[in-house]
Protein backbone atom coordinates (compact mmCIF):
# COMPACT_ATOMS: atom_id res chain seq x y z
CA UNK A 1 0.00 0.00 0.00
CA UNK A 2 1.75 3.30 -0.93
CA UNK A 3 1.47 6.68 0.95
CA UNK A 4 -1.83 7.65 -0.63
CA UNK A 5 -3.83 4.64 -0.44
CA UNK A 6 -2.42 4.59 3.92
CA UNK A 7 -3.50 8.50 3.94
CA UNK A 8 -7.01 7.55 2.44
CA UNK A 9 -7.99 4.55 4.20
CA UNK A 10 -6.78 6.40 7.80
CA UNK A 11 -9.41 9.28 5.97
CA UNK A 12 -12.34 6.51 5.66
CA UNK A 13 -11.63 4.75 8.89
CA UNK A 14 -12.03 8.74 10.49
CA UNK A 15 -15.32 9.51 8.66
CA UNK A 16 -16.93 5.99 9.58
CA UNK A 17 -15.90 7.00 13.10
CA UNK A 18 -18.12 10.47 12.89
CA UNK A 19 -20.47 8.53 11.58
CA UNK A 20 -20.80 6.03 14.03
CA UNK A 21 -20.78 8.54 16.58
CA UNK A 22 -22.77 10.65 14.75
CA UNK A 23 -20.82 14.01 14.41
CA UNK A 24 -22.48 15.51 11.61
CA UNK A 25 -20.38 18.78 11.69
CA UNK A 26 -16.92 17.34 11.41
CA UNK A 27 -18.06 14.57 8.82
CA UNK A 28 -19.09 17.01 7.01
CA UNK A 29 -15.86 18.97 7.23
CA UNK A 30 -13.90 16.18 6.57
CA UNK A 31 -16.03 14.94 3.99
CA UNK A 32 -16.20 17.49 1.89
CA UNK A 33 -12.72 18.42 1.58
CA UNK A 34 -12.33 15.58 0.31
CA UNK A 35 -11.77 15.16 -3.82
CA UNK A 36 -14.65 14.19 -5.61
CA UNK A 37 -13.74 11.02 -6.80
CA UNK A 38 -12.21 9.89 -3.00
CA UNK A 39 -15.91 10.86 -1.51
CA UNK A 40 -17.47 8.44 -4.34
CA UNK A 41 -15.01 5.98 -2.92
CA UNK A 42 -15.65 6.36 -0.04
CA UNK A 43 -19.15 6.38 -0.50
CA UNK A 44 -19.56 3.49 -2.22
CA UNK A 45 -17.84 1.20 1.13
CA UNK A 46 -20.45 1.99 2.87
CA UNK A 47 -23.94 -0.32 3.64
CA UNK A 48 -27.27 0.60 3.14
CA UNK A 49 -27.93 2.02 6.84
CA UNK A 50 -24.56 4.29 6.59
CA UNK A 51 -25.30 5.74 2.95
CA UNK A 52 -29.40 6.70 4.20
CA UNK A 53 -27.49 8.32 6.92
CA UNK A 54 -25.09 10.41 4.26
CA UNK A 55 -28.40 11.71 2.69
CA UNK A 56 -29.29 13.47 5.67
CA UNK A 57 -26.19 15.03 6.10
CA UNK A 58 -25.12 16.07 2.23
CA UNK A 59 -27.22 18.30 0.33
CA UNK A 60 -28.64 16.95 -2.84
CA UNK A 61 -26.05 19.17 -4.74
CA UNK A 62 -22.88 17.98 -2.65
CA UNK A 63 -24.21 14.55 -3.32
CA UNK A 64 -24.51 15.46 -7.45
CA UNK A 65 -20.99 16.53 -6.94
CA UNK A 66 -19.38 13.17 -6.06
CA UNK A 67 -22.17 11.10 -8.06
CA UNK A 68 -20.47 12.79 -11.61
CA UNK A 69 -17.41 10.67 -10.68
CA UNK A 70 -18.88 7.89 -10.57
CA UNK A 71 -19.03 5.29 -13.72
CA UNK A 72 -22.29 5.17 -14.94
CA UNK A 73 -22.25 1.42 -15.69
CA UNK A 74 -21.87 0.71 -12.13
CA UNK A 75 -24.05 -2.46 -11.32
CA UNK A 76 -25.57 -0.83 -8.00
CA UNK A 77 -26.42 2.47 -9.21
CA UNK A 78 -30.62 1.70 -9.72
CA UNK A 79 -30.44 0.50 -5.97
CA UNK A 80 -28.49 3.43 -4.48
CA UNK A 81 -31.62 5.58 -6.19
CA UNK A 82 -34.55 3.87 -5.38
CA UNK A 83 -32.78 4.09 -1.79
CA UNK A 84 -32.96 7.67 -2.11
CA UNK A 85 -35.87 9.97 -1.19
CA UNK A 86 -37.27 10.77 -4.81
CA UNK A 87 -37.37 14.26 -4.53
CA UNK A 88 -33.85 14.08 -2.94
CA UNK A 89 -32.86 11.86 -5.99
CA UNK A 90 -34.34 13.75 -8.72
CA UNK A 91 -32.56 17.52 -7.55
CA UNK A 92 -29.43 15.38 -7.33
CA UNK A 93 -29.46 14.19 -10.39
CA UNK A 94 -30.35 17.69 -11.46
CA UNK A 95 -27.52 18.84 -10.45
CA UNK A 96 -24.88 16.72 -12.01
CA UNK A 97 -23.73 17.66 -15.56
CA UNK A 98 -26.43 17.04 -17.81
CA UNK A 99 -23.84 13.90 -19.73
CA UNK A 100 -23.11 12.20 -16.78
CA UNK A 101 -26.92 12.45 -15.42
CA UNK A 102 -28.28 11.02 -18.38
CA UNK A 103 -25.55 8.30 -18.60
CA UNK A 104 -26.90 7.69 -14.95
CA UNK A 105 -30.50 7.82 -16.62
CA UNK A 106 -29.80 5.50 -19.72
CA UNK A 107 -29.26 2.38 -17.49
CA UNK A 108 -32.38 2.42 -15.34
CA UNK A 109 -35.99 1.74 -16.61
CA UNK A 110 -38.29 3.71 -18.58
CA UNK A 111 -40.69 3.82 -15.51
CA UNK A 112 -38.13 4.98 -12.89
CA UNK A 113 -36.61 7.70 -15.55
CA UNK A 114 -39.65 8.92 -15.92
CA UNK A 115 -40.48 8.95 -11.88
CA UNK A 116 -37.33 11.25 -11.65
CA UNK A 117 -37.73 13.80 -14.60
CA UNK A 118 -41.08 14.51 -13.45
CA UNK A 119 -39.77 15.78 -10.29
CA UNK A 120 -37.27 18.10 -12.38
CA UNK A 121 -38.31 21.84 -13.60
CA UNK A 122 -39.78 21.48 -17.39
CA UNK A 123 -36.77 22.95 -19.14
CA UNK A 124 -34.32 20.55 -17.45
CA UNK A 125 -36.11 17.80 -18.16
CA UNK A 126 -36.19 18.38 -21.17
CA UNK A 127 -32.73 18.57 -22.06
CA UNK A 128 -31.79 15.05 -20.66
CA UNK A 129 -34.68 13.72 -22.76
CA UNK A 130 -32.96 14.95 -25.42
CA UNK A 131 -29.33 13.93 -24.63
CA UNK A 132 -31.45 10.16 -23.54
CA UNK A 133 -32.66 10.49 -27.46
CA UNK A 134 -29.15 9.96 -28.99
CA UNK A 135 -27.34 7.29 -29.77
CA UNK A 136 -25.19 6.23 -26.33
CA UNK A 137 -21.99 5.79 -28.82
CA UNK A 138 -22.36 8.62 -30.56
CA UNK A 139 -21.20 12.65 -29.81
CA UNK A 140 -25.07 13.51 -29.11
CA UNK A 141 -24.77 10.42 -26.59
CA UNK A 142 -21.81 11.68 -24.85
CA UNK A 143 -21.35 15.42 -24.86
CA UNK A 144 -23.13 17.98 -22.51
CA UNK A 145 -25.14 21.11 -22.76
CA UNK A 146 -23.65 22.30 -20.17
CA UNK A 147 -21.34 25.25 -22.12
CA UNK A 148 -20.14 28.70 -22.00
CA UNK A 149 -22.03 30.30 -25.45
CA UNK A 150 -22.58 34.18 -26.15
CA UNK A 151 -23.31 36.24 -28.88
CA UNK A 152 -20.42 37.85 -31.25
CA UNK A 153 -21.90 41.53 -30.87
CA UNK A 154 -20.67 41.23 -26.87
CA UNK A 155 -18.47 43.13 -25.28
CA UNK A 156 -15.38 41.09 -23.06
CA UNK A 157 -16.69 43.21 -20.20
CA UNK A 158 -20.09 41.85 -20.50
CA UNK A 159 -18.44 37.59 -21.05
CA UNK A 160 -16.87 38.64 -17.96
CA UNK A 161 -19.26 39.50 -16.63
CA UNK A 162 -21.62 36.68 -16.96
CA UNK A 163 -18.82 34.04 -17.01
CA UNK A 164 -19.65 33.74 -12.92
CA UNK A 165 -22.88 32.81 -13.58
CA UNK A 166 -21.85 30.43 -16.09
CA UNK A 167 -19.39 28.87 -13.99
CA UNK A 168 -22.03 27.53 -11.39
CA UNK A 169 -23.10 25.30 -14.31
CA UNK A 170 -21.28 24.89 -17.15
CA UNK A 171 -18.62 21.56 -17.13
CA UNK A 172 -15.69 23.87 -18.56
CA UNK A 173 -15.89 27.92 -18.76
CA UNK A 174 -12.07 27.50 -20.62
CA UNK A 175 -13.64 27.92 -24.21
CA UNK A 176 -16.56 30.56 -25.10
CA UNK A 177 -18.51 29.80 -28.22
CA UNK A 178 -19.46 32.45 -30.18
CA UNK A 179 -22.73 32.20 -31.90
CA UNK A 180 -24.16 34.88 -34.82
CA UNK A 181 -27.87 36.69 -34.88
CA UNK A 182 -29.28 33.04 -36.05
CA UNK A 183 -27.86 31.38 -33.66
CA UNK A 184 -25.17 29.89 -35.73
CA UNK A 185 -21.53 28.75 -34.22
CA UNK A 186 -19.31 30.92 -35.81
CA UNK A 187 -16.37 31.25 -33.54
CA UNK A 188 -14.15 30.20 -30.44
CA UNK A 189 -12.24 32.03 -28.04
CA UNK A 190 -10.58 30.56 -25.31
CA UNK A 191 -10.66 31.96 -21.20
CA UNK A 192 -7.14 33.22 -21.58
CA UNK A 193 -8.27 35.55 -24.87
CA UNK A 194 -11.04 36.79 -23.45
CA UNK A 195 -9.40 38.24 -19.84
CA UNK A 196 -6.84 39.55 -22.35
CA UNK A 197 -9.16 41.95 -24.28
CA UNK A 198 -9.84 45.60 -23.84
CA UNK A 199 -13.28 45.71 -21.97
CA UNK A 200 -15.17 47.28 -24.82
CA UNK A 201 -13.27 44.45 -27.27
CA UNK A 202 -16.23 42.95 -29.18
CA UNK A 203 -16.09 38.75 -29.00
CA UNK A 204 -16.95 38.95 -32.76
CA UNK A 205 -13.89 40.93 -33.56
CA UNK A 206 -11.46 38.38 -32.23
CA UNK A 207 -12.74 35.44 -32.02
CA UNK A 208 -11.39 32.44 -33.87
CA UNK A 209 -13.52 31.60 -36.22
CA UNK A 210 -11.83 28.55 -37.70
CA UNK A 211 -13.97 26.14 -35.52
CA UNK A 212 -13.39 22.35 -35.22
CA UNK A 213 -16.77 20.39 -34.82
CA UNK A 214 -17.90 17.11 -34.80
CA UNK A 215 -21.67 16.52 -36.17
CA UNK A 216 -24.04 15.09 -33.54
CA UNK A 217 -24.28 11.67 -35.01
CA UNK A 218 -20.79 11.27 -35.18
CA UNK A 219 -18.96 7.80 -34.20
CA UNK A 220 -17.96 8.37 -30.47
CA UNK A 221 -14.39 7.04 -31.55
CA UNK A 222 -14.56 9.75 -34.62
CA UNK A 223 -14.89 12.46 -31.69
CA UNK A 224 -11.96 10.69 -29.98
CA UNK A 225 -9.75 11.17 -32.97
CA UNK A 226 -10.93 14.94 -32.87
CA UNK A 227 -9.17 15.11 -29.38
CA UNK A 228 -6.13 13.33 -30.37
CA UNK A 229 -5.47 15.37 -33.72
CA UNK A 230 -5.78 18.76 -31.50
CA UNK A 231 -5.46 17.99 -27.93
CA UNK A 232 -8.42 20.17 -27.52
CA UNK A 233 -10.00 20.25 -23.66
CA UNK A 234 -13.67 20.79 -25.39
CA UNK A 235 -15.18 20.19 -28.88
CA UNK A 236 -18.49 21.77 -29.73
CA UNK A 237 -21.29 19.59 -31.17
CA UNK A 238 -23.35 20.78 -34.12
CA UNK A 239 -26.35 19.31 -35.48
CA UNK A 240 -26.83 18.66 -39.44
CA UNK A 241 -28.32 22.90 -39.56
CA UNK A 242 -24.87 24.05 -38.39
CA UNK A 243 -26.63 24.37 -34.59
CA UNK A 244 -24.79 24.25 -31.83
CA UNK A 245 -26.24 21.75 -29.37
CA UNK A 246 -23.47 20.77 -26.55
CA UNK A 247 -19.60 19.86 -25.96
CA UNK A 248 -17.68 16.96 -25.64
CA UNK A 249 -15.48 17.29 -22.65
CA UNK A 250 -12.14 15.77 -22.18
CA UNK A 251 -12.77 13.68 -19.36
CA UNK A 252 -15.68 12.05 -21.61
CA UNK A 253 -13.39 11.40 -24.19
CA UNK A 254 -10.85 9.54 -21.73
CA UNK A 255 -13.80 7.29 -20.80
CA UNK A 256 -14.57 6.65 -24.45
CA UNK A 257 -10.98 6.11 -25.52
CA UNK A 258 -10.94 2.80 -22.16
CA UNK A 259 -14.12 1.69 -23.99
CA UNK A 260 -12.75 1.60 -27.31
CA UNK A 261 -9.89 -0.25 -25.61
CA UNK A 262 -12.17 -3.02 -23.77
CA UNK A 263 -13.88 -3.15 -26.96
CA UNK A 264 -10.94 -4.12 -29.28
CA UNK A 265 -9.46 -6.28 -26.90
CA UNK A 266 -12.47 -8.10 -25.75
CA UNK A 267 -12.76 -8.43 -29.87
CA UNK A 268 -9.61 -9.51 -30.35
CA UNK A 269 -9.62 -12.42 -27.33
CA UNK A 270 -13.23 -13.17 -28.06
CA UNK A 271 -14.57 -12.46 -25.08
CA UNK A 272 -16.78 -9.51 -22.78
CA UNK A 273 -14.90 -7.78 -21.21
CA UNK A 274 -17.94 -6.75 -18.95
CA UNK A 275 -18.97 -9.98 -17.80
CA UNK A 276 -15.88 -10.68 -15.38
CA UNK A 277 -18.06 -7.97 -12.73
CA UNK A 278 -21.58 -8.15 -13.86
CA UNK A 279 -22.14 -11.57 -14.64
CA UNK A 280 -22.33 -15.23 -13.12
CA UNK A 281 -20.39 -18.10 -14.13
CA UNK A 282 -23.45 -19.82 -16.09
CA UNK A 283 -23.96 -16.22 -18.14
CA UNK A 284 -20.57 -16.14 -19.00
CA UNK A 285 -20.43 -19.43 -19.98
CA UNK A 286 -23.20 -18.80 -22.48
CA UNK A 287 -21.54 -15.60 -23.95
CA UNK A 288 -18.18 -17.70 -24.75
CA UNK A 289 -19.32 -20.71 -25.47
CA UNK A 290 -21.18 -19.81 -29.15
CA UNK A 291 -17.50 -18.60 -30.32
CA UNK A 292 -15.58 -21.34 -28.98
CA UNK A 293 -18.56 -23.72 -30.69
CA UNK A 294 -18.08 -21.90 -33.93
CA UNK A 295 -14.09 -21.89 -33.59
CA UNK A 296 -14.42 -26.06 -32.89
CA UNK A 297 -16.33 -26.61 -35.87
CA UNK A 298 -13.78 -24.41 -37.54
CA UNK A 299 -11.04 -26.83 -36.04
CA UNK A 300 -12.90 -29.88 -36.95
CA UNK A 301 -12.46 -28.82 -40.77
CA UNK A 302 -8.91 -28.48 -39.66
CA UNK A 303 -8.74 -32.26 -37.93
CA UNK A 304 -10.62 -33.35 -41.07
CA UNK A 305 -7.84 -32.03 -43.63
CA UNK A 306 -5.20 -33.84 -42.04
CA UNK A 307 -6.88 -36.95 -41.69
CA UNK A 308 -6.96 -36.60 -45.19
CA UNK A 309 -2.96 -36.68 -45.20
CA UNK A 310 -3.17 -39.95 -42.97
CA UNK A 311 -1.41 -42.08 -45.90
CA UNK A 312 1.28 -39.32 -45.89
CA UNK A 313 1.56 -38.62 -42.45
CA UNK A 314 1.52 -43.37 -42.50
CA UNK A 315 5.09 -43.09 -44.68
CA UNK A 316 6.39 -39.91 -42.88
CA UNK A 317 5.35 -39.98 -39.36
CA UNK A 318 7.82 -37.21 -38.10
CA UNK A 319 5.76 -34.58 -40.28
CA UNK A 320 3.48 -34.95 -37.34
CA UNK A 321 5.99 -33.44 -35.01
CA UNK A 322 5.85 -30.08 -36.34
CA UNK A 323 2.40 -29.53 -37.28
CA UNK A 324 1.92 -27.71 -33.80
CA UNK A 325 4.81 -25.41 -34.42
CA UNK A 326 4.06 -24.45 -37.88
CA UNK A 327 0.04 -23.93 -37.09
CA UNK A 328 1.16 -21.86 -33.49
CA UNK A 329 3.44 -19.43 -35.33
CA UNK A 330 1.38 -18.52 -38.26
CA UNK A 331 -1.24 -18.08 -35.62
CA UNK A 332 0.43 -15.99 -33.61
CA UNK A 333 1.67 -13.85 -36.95
CA UNK A 334 -2.03 -13.86 -37.59
CA UNK A 335 -2.69 -12.18 -34.72
CA UNK A 336 0.20 -9.53 -34.69
CA UNK A 337 -1.24 -8.39 -38.12
CA UNK A 338 -4.76 -8.43 -36.68
CA UNK A 339 -3.87 -6.00 -34.02
CA UNK A 340 -2.13 -3.58 -36.13
CA UNK A 341 -5.15 -3.85 -38.59
CA UNK A 342 -7.91 -3.33 -36.17
CA UNK A 343 -5.96 -0.35 -34.31
CA UNK A 344 -5.51 1.14 -37.73
CA UNK A 345 -9.21 1.00 -38.83
CA UNK A 346 -9.79 2.59 -35.15
CA UNK A 347 -8.14 5.85 -35.32
CA UNK A 348 -8.38 6.62 -39.65
CA UNK A 349 -10.39 6.25 -42.35
CA UNK A 350 -8.82 3.69 -44.93
CA UNK A 351 -9.47 4.18 -48.97
CA UNK A 352 -8.67 2.18 -51.57
CA UNK A 353 -5.69 3.37 -52.01
CA UNK A 354 -4.44 3.00 -48.39
CA UNK A 355 -6.38 -0.45 -48.39
CA UNK A 356 -4.25 -1.37 -51.63
CA UNK A 357 -0.84 -0.23 -50.32
CA UNK A 358 -1.99 -1.45 -46.22
CA UNK A 359 -2.19 -5.17 -47.93
CA UNK A 360 1.08 -4.65 -49.82
CA UNK A 361 2.89 -3.82 -46.27
CA UNK A 362 1.57 -6.79 -44.23
CA UNK A 363 2.35 -9.30 -47.23
CA UNK A 364 5.82 -7.77 -47.84
CA UNK A 365 6.25 -7.75 -43.96
CA UNK A 366 4.45 -11.30 -43.79
CA UNK A 367 6.73 -12.77 -46.20
CA UNK A 368 10.55 -11.41 -44.70
CA UNK A 369 8.91 -12.43 -41.45
CA UNK A 370 8.20 -15.91 -42.90
CA UNK A 371 11.11 -16.21 -44.45
CA UNK A 372 13.36 -15.36 -42.05
CA UNK A 373 11.63 -17.69 -39.77
CA UNK A 374 11.68 -20.35 -42.30
CA UNK A 375 15.32 -19.87 -42.96
CA UNK A 376 16.08 -20.51 -38.96
CA UNK A 377 13.98 -23.52 -38.77
CA UNK A 378 15.61 -25.29 -42.26
CA UNK A 379 18.73 -25.23 -40.12
CA UNK A 380 17.85 -26.07 -36.68
CA UNK A 381 15.59 -28.86 -38.27
CA UNK A 382 18.53 -29.85 -40.72
CA UNK A 383 20.41 -29.70 -38.17
CA UNK A 384 18.83 -31.72 -35.39
CA UNK A 385 17.41 -34.36 -37.63
CA UNK A 386 20.30 -34.44 -39.87
CA UNK A 387 18.07 -33.97 -42.88
CA UNK A 388 18.22 -30.44 -44.72
CA UNK A 389 15.63 -31.91 -47.10
CA UNK A 390 13.18 -32.25 -44.01
CA UNK A 391 14.62 -28.75 -42.91
CA UNK A 392 13.50 -26.78 -46.58
CA UNK A 393 10.20 -28.68 -45.83
CA UNK A 394 9.51 -27.02 -42.73
CA UNK A 395 10.83 -23.87 -43.91
CA UNK A 396 9.08 -23.71 -46.93
CA UNK A 397 6.04 -24.52 -44.69
CA UNK A 398 6.73 -21.94 -42.16
CA UNK A 399 7.15 -19.21 -44.86
CA UNK A 400 4.18 -19.66 -46.61
CA UNK A 401 1.81 -19.92 -43.79
CA UNK A 402 3.08 -17.32 -42.49
CA UNK A 403 2.82 -15.19 -45.08
CA UNK A 404 -0.88 -16.23 -45.53
CA UNK A 405 -1.70 -15.73 -41.84
CA UNK A 406 -0.13 -12.27 -42.22
CA UNK A 407 -2.25 -11.41 -44.91
CA UNK A 408 -5.40 -13.01 -43.85
CA UNK A 409 -4.98 -10.65 -40.52
CA UNK A 410 -4.89 -7.85 -41.97
CA UNK A 411 -7.17 -8.61 -45.03
CA UNK A 412 -10.19 -9.66 -43.02
CA UNK A 413 -10.97 -6.95 -40.60
CA UNK A 414 -10.35 -4.48 -43.37
CA UNK A 415 -12.99 -6.25 -45.77
CA UNK A 416 -15.34 -6.61 -42.51
CA UNK A 417 -14.78 -2.28 -42.22
CA UNK A 418 -16.09 -2.20 -45.89
CA UNK A 419 -18.60 -4.04 -45.10
CA UNK A 420 -19.87 -2.17 -42.04
CA UNK A 421 -19.16 -4.81 -39.79
CA UNK A 422 -17.10 -4.31 -36.64
CA UNK A 423 -13.37 -5.04 -37.41
CA UNK A 424 -13.03 -6.26 -34.17
CA UNK A 425 -14.97 -8.86 -34.36
CA UNK A 426 -12.01 -10.95 -36.47
CA UNK A 427 -11.31 -11.83 -33.13
CA UNK A 428 -7.58 -13.23 -32.56
CA UNK A 429 -9.16 -16.93 -31.96
CA UNK A 430 -10.91 -16.56 -35.19
CA UNK A 431 -7.52 -15.62 -36.89
CA UNK A 432 -5.53 -18.35 -35.50
CA UNK A 433 -8.02 -21.10 -36.36
CA UNK A 434 -8.51 -20.23 -39.58
CA UNK A 435 -4.56 -20.05 -39.99
CA UNK A 436 -3.96 -23.43 -38.37
CA UNK A 437 -6.37 -24.43 -41.55
CA UNK A 438 -4.81 -23.02 -44.27
CA UNK A 439 -0.90 -23.80 -42.45
CA UNK A 440 -2.25 -27.53 -42.71
CA UNK A 441 -2.99 -27.15 -46.08
CA UNK A 442 0.27 -25.38 -47.02
CA UNK A 443 2.34 -28.02 -45.04
CA UNK A 444 1.07 -31.53 -45.87
CA UNK A 445 1.05 -30.12 -50.15
CA UNK A 446 4.83 -28.61 -49.99
CA UNK A 447 5.53 -32.11 -48.14
CA UNK A 448 3.86 -34.28 -50.48
CA UNK A 449 5.93 -32.69 -53.50
CA UNK A 450 8.98 -32.94 -51.35
CA UNK A 451 8.46 -36.23 -49.63
CA UNK A 452 10.33 -39.00 -51.86
CA UNK A 453 13.57 -36.76 -50.98
CA UNK A 454 13.15 -37.07 -47.07
CA UNK A 455 11.71 -40.77 -46.83
CA UNK A 456 14.02 -43.48 -46.85
CA UNK A 457 12.92 -46.08 -48.82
Amino acid sequence: MDENEKRLQEKFEQLKRYLDSDDKKRFRKTYLDMHFYDQSTFYLTLNKEERITLYSILEPDEMGDMFDTIEDDNPAIPELLKEMDLDYASKMLNDMYDDNAADVLEHLDKVDVDRFLEQMPRNDANNLRGLLHYDTETAGGIMTTDYVQFHEEETASVAIKALKQFAETAETIYYLYILDSHNDLVGVMSLRDLIMLDDDATLGDHMNSDVITVNVDAEQAEVAQVFRDYEFLAVPVVDHSNKMVGIVTVDDVIEVIDDEAQQDYSGLAGVSMDEANNDGPFKAASKRLPWLITLLLLSMITATLINHYENLLAEASILAVFISTITGTAGNAGTQSLAVAVRRLAVEEINRHEFLKLIGKELITGFVTGLVTGVSVFLLVGIWKHNFVLGMVIGLAMCAAITVANLAGSLIPMLMSSFGFDPAVASGPFISTLSDLTSVLIYFSIAGVFMQYFVKA
